[in-house]
């Protein structure tokens, strides 16, 4: 169904209509404030409870149907969404602030996800078994988990609700996809292109509503069968506790704070070029972003004046000009917690370098901060310690790779971590002393691939991976068959 409401006006979408809801919201421009990207129909538990038992109706059908022609639908949304693209990612820009070259590549990106999946729905789903038994046929087979509830986040409004919707469709499975608050134009945008794909009413739900007032329904409601989670920690544990209590398979990608090691063989301007994209680039808004540099103290010198260099040389802008680097943070409050880290690093005693400021002049007015490299920032400081999610790069100096190892694993986190260095012995230990879901040697922190598999351990994930062939684990239910032939 093409959708029915003013392209400013924002709905719910259930069993394949547009539904308002009671509350209202609007979403604005983080680059200008005062402009209204859209206004928002919020919605209820009703229209939660209503999305719950439209994915529940529509599992039957869309469960059995056979595999490669889910996807063929998907392949067709991948190919709608790359015609779409640069409609999409001026939306996604305007909405959430990260620069139109960064949102153009999230929706060519998710194109490519849902054409991947789409090829998934090709491969085998189970292997035959020898049985012990004479004239016994024993195999394995993958069956649809049920209704999936996934929730997402706001910094990559199209690119993971992509690598969530596209599996669990692929694999049978129906959805009731509630997306994160300030993003909601860039949801209705991915959603239509499924829909006009061919998806059938009732696939494929979407709830915009505060989670306070919808989230224990998509949670918790005995017809969801798993939930599959990406934001922060405190709210995925949450979830976690609600779901699980509840009899829920759960899926969750939380927070990261990632360690980049510099050791003193490092190539310094590969490291400084890796660190500044990681710890800047879409402002450090990334889970995956770099958000602690421990760099060996006989290089450190050298390796901050890179570093500073390339943060004062990122254009901060306009995010919608194709020469900006960095556009604003995604809001009011990021902006104001991004600014207290910084300000309290420095009253600990770290010292910035360059940035960490408000954007001034024709920036005054949007949510914009200049890049920040703090230097003096010991591991216990708290900027060393939580995640800020913003452009900052902390650095701190230790003297071996011995040293840098323990402070980088000194953490809850460990979603991601990086090391910088010329020697093949120290870069094999890191990938096996690293304690962290993906590790890197010689990139970024946020170098991954869309067709691999993605998550984190301790507090930066729980549950299978997700993204690539590992998406199959939490999407489906392994069966076991016995067949009797006497």
């Amino acid at each position: 169904m093409t959708m029915a409401v003013r392209t400013n006006e924002i709905a719910s979408y259930v069993a394949g209509e547009w539904r308002r809801g009671p509350g209202s919201g609007t979403d604005t421009n983080p680059a200008r404030p005062s402009e209204v990207v859209a206004s928002v129909s919020m919605a209820d538990v009703k229209i939660a409870q209503d999305a719950v038992a439209a994915a529940k109706a529509a599992l039957p059908a869309w469960s059995t149907m056979p595999a490669p022609a889910r996807g063929d639908i998907l392949r067709a949304a991948g190919d709608l969404l790359d015609q779409r693209a640069e409609d999409i990612a001026r939306d996604l820009t305007r909405e959430e602030g990260k620069t139109i070259g960064e949102a153009l590549r999230e929706a060519r990106w998710s194109a490519n996800v849902l054409r991947y999946h789409a090829a998934q729905t090709l491969d085998p789903d189970g292997e035959t078994l020898p049985s012990s038994r004479a004239n016994v046929h024993a195999y394995t087979k993958r069956e649809a988990l049920g209704v999936v509830t996934a929730i997402t986040p706001w910094n990559f409004p199209v690119l993971i609700p992509a690598w969530k919707i596209a599996p669990a469709l692929a694999f049978g499975n129906t959805v009731v996809w509630k997306p994160a608050e300030i993003v909601p134009l860039s949801a209705v945008k991915l959603l239509q292109v499924l829909v006009d794909a061919g998806l059938p009413s009732g696939v494929l739900n979407l709830v915009l509503g505060k989670s306070s007032q919808v989230g224990d329904v998509i949670t918790t409601h005995p017809s969801v069968n798993g939930v599959s989670f990406t934001g922060s920690t405190s709210v995925g544990r949450a979830i976690q506790a609600k779901a699980t209590a509840a009899g829920k398979k759960v899926q969750l990608e939380m927070g990261g704070k990632n360690p980049l090691l510099v050791l003193a063989d490092a190539d310094l301007d590969l490291a400084a070029d890796a660190t500044a994209r990681g710890a800047f680039i879409s402002c450090g808004q990334k889970c995956t972003s770099t958000g602690r540099v421990i760099v060996e103290r006989g290089v450190l010198g050298a390796f901050v004046d890179r570093l500073a260099a390339r943060a004062e040389a990122m254009k901060l802008g306009d995010p919608l000009e194709k020469d900006t680097v960095l556009g604003p943070v995604s809001s009011s409050e990021q902006l104001t917690k991004i600014l207290g880290f910084v300000e309290r690093a420095r009253a600990q005693g770290a010292r910035s370098v360059t940035g960490g400021v408000r954007g001034e002049g024709a920036l005054a007015e949007g949510y914009f901060v200049r890049p920040s490299v703090l230097v003096d920032v010991r591991p216990d400081h708290e900027v060393a310690r939580d995640e800020v999610f913003g452009p900052v790069a902390p650095i701190i100096a230790v003297d071996s790779y011995d040293e840098a190892i323990g402070v980088a694993n000194d953490t809850r986190y460990g979603l991601t971590a990086s090391v910088f260095t010329n020697d093949l012995k120290k870069a094999m230990r890191f990938t096996r002393e690293s304690q962290a879901g993906v590790v890197l040697v010689n990139q970024e922190t946020a170098g991954v691939e869309y067709y691999a598999p993605f998550g984190g351990i301790k507090d930066s994930g729980a549950g299978s991976r997700e993204r690539g062939k590992a998406a199959r684990e939490f999407n489906t239910e392994l069966k076991t068959v016995y067949v009797n032939y006497p």
